[in-house]
């Protein structure tokens, strides 16, 4: 009998202004694509990480005026390369995105695994 793999911090990346033209609510939908992909992946036992949960706060509290402003680019990417420095898998989501297809490249380059299809990624629980 093989055992169900172990649970694994995986970084969803997938375009957040990509296309948007920076509208709040394509933003919005962008984000939400990645936390319904994080949810899923909740439930089939892993950790799911976005550099949008963690960066979009910071980003907000140091006052920034909106994306790609300096405040911005500082802390939006760093804090997504930093995390994903920590995680074991990139879960690729949504159309085109540089800053997503970066995460993949780095993942590659560290080692972890990255899954472009959700339902490749195995259970654990």
């Amino acid at each position: 009998m093989t055992p169900e793999p172990r649970p694994l911090m995986i970084l969803v990346a997938g375009p957040y202004r990509s296309g948007t033209g920076d509208d709040p609510h394509r933003l919005a939908a962008n984000v939400r694509a990645m936390n319904e992909a994080a949810l899923v992946l909740f439930r089939a036992g892993h950790l799911p990480v976005t550099g949008e949960a963690l960066a979009l706060p910071l980003v907000e509290t140091a006052g920034s005026a909106g994306p790609g402003d300096p405040l911005f680019d500082e802390i939006f990417h760093p804090v997504a390369e930093r995390l994903l420095s920590r995680c074991d898998a990139v879960l690729r989501i949504g159309g085109p995105s540089e800053g997503a297809d970066r995460m993949v490249a780095r993942a590659l380059g560290q080692g972890a695994a990255v899954y472009t299809d959700i339902a490749a990624v195995p259970a654990a629980r």
